[in-house]
């Protein structure tokens, strides 16, 4: 009996070790299989890499491979336009797309629409300005560089080149006229302009600015016409708010006439390598990283971000290095430029410069009667990550309108 009870004994114990292990190992191959799962990641794109634009959103691709390896697959729809956003959305939730990146502001209500629908996936809209509207999603989310920095140290860099022309007597300073070919009039837009504007003026005090619309994101010959029409019209300096190369292209077939060029998203000095001063843009890095890691960690991502954060919707700029200055053209540049951008920089991140700010009047170009004093400083971004300011500097700025039928893709 004694024999027997040892062997019985020894039997149950093996069997129990037995059982420990197949649901270790069982345990082990679920946990191993949920770590090797990979999240799909979709980007919704108004166009390729050659816009630069939808190209400042593919270059995050190689980060986003750096950081999560095999953990993540990228799924880029584009050259998406407005009409195509219902199915292009639809492709991307039947690849069971976690989250969503849509980059084009006329996406955002569809988009939300969707996030709606669909609780479990994330959506991201950059530049939209609809997230914290009823109804508040869990799900939508909206973000953006403050460009408004970059745009005001773009506006110091032309000024220097309008000091150094009219130092050199190139130029007197009555004729120190800068122009801007922009997509659409409204507040993003004028915004930035209004930003740039301003900074020339810190520098160039006599400085006046015309601005004219496309009514398109992604028109070649209408940004190149544009352009070409404010350098007849005696304009030094072009910058522009449109996805296309085309100013860029103009400014240097008109380089004889002492035009140069300010750019967005991307460098043009290899497109424009007499012309080109600087660019800036938005680096959307940050935003994007941190979003996806916190779908992958289960988190809140405006919890997950640093930025400013107002409930679903957050931005940040020169401080968190979500805006940027792309490289100074040193041959056109004023001597001493770089280290005016260094010191602007800081200043922005120190909180010292105040862009909106200054002895002018603003006017609504829908509402005359609705106007700003900026003798009160108009804090841009403090309660939203797209701008807001949408007031037309009277008496310096002129805006040449031809109201068109509206293609906002």
């Amino acid at each position: 009996m004694k024999r027997e009870t040892v062997i019985t004994f020894i039997t149950f114990i093996t069997s129990l070790f037995l059982i420990l292990i197949f649901f270790a190992c069982r345990h082990f191959v679920k946990n191993s299989n949920h770590q090797d799962e990979i999240m799909n990641i979709g980007f919704i794109l108004n166009g390729d890499e050659s816009i630069p634009y939808a190209n400042n959103f593919i270059r995050v691709f190689p980060a986003i491979t750096e950081k999560f390896g095999r953990k993540v697959r990228i799924i880029p729809k584009t050259n998406v336009s407005a009409d195509q956003i219902t199915p292009t959305l639809n492709d991307l939730i039947n690849v069971n797309c976690k989250i969503i990146f849509s980059t084009s502001y006329s996406y955002s209500t569809i988009v939300k629409q969707y996030a709606e629908k669909y609780p479990e996936i994330q959506f991201c809209q950059a530049s939209g300005d609809n997230a914290n509207e009823e109804p508040v999603l869990k799900n939508y989310h909206t973000f953006m560089g403050e460009i408004y920095q970059g745009r005001y140290v773009a506006g110091l860099v032309a000024g220097m080149k309008l000091k150094e022309l009219i130092d050199k007597k190139i130029i007197s300073p009555d004729e120190a006229k800068i122009g801007y070919v922009g997509a659409f009039p409204f507040a993003e837009i004028i915004s930035g302009y209004t930003a740039f504007f301003l900074g020339v003026r810190s520098i160039v005090p006599t400085a006046t600015m015309t601005v004219e619309y496309t009514y398109t994101w992604s028109s070649f010959s209408e940004e190149r016409a544009c352009t070409e029409r404010l350098i007849n019209e005696g304009c030094i300096i072009i910058s522009q708010h449109t996805n296309t190369i085309a100013p860029a292209t103009a400014c240097e077939a008109n380089f004889s006439k002492n035009v140069f060029h300010i750019g967005y998203n991307q460098s043009m000095i290899d497109i424009a390598p007499m012309t080109s001063l600087i660019s800036t843009r938005i680096n959307w890095i940050p935003y994007i990283l941190g979003a996806i890691e916190a779908v992958i960690n289960k988190k809140n991502i405006e919890k997950s971000i640093r930025g400013n954060v107002h409930g679903n919707d957050i931005s940040a700029g020169f401080a968190l290095n979500w805006v940027q200055m792309l490289d100074l053209n040193t041959i056109s540049a004023t001597p001493g430029t770089a280290q005016k951008i260094e010191e602007a920089i800081q200043n922005f991140k120190k909180g010292k410069i105040h862009v909106f700010y200054g002895n002018y009047i603003g006017v609504n170009p829908y509402d005359e009667k609705d106007t700003y004093d900026l003798n009160k400083e108009f804090k841009e971004n403090a309660k939203a990550s797209a701008p807001n300011f949408y007031y037309i500097l009277k008496d310096v700025i002129t805006v040449k309108e031809e109201m068109l039928q509206w293609n906002m893709d």
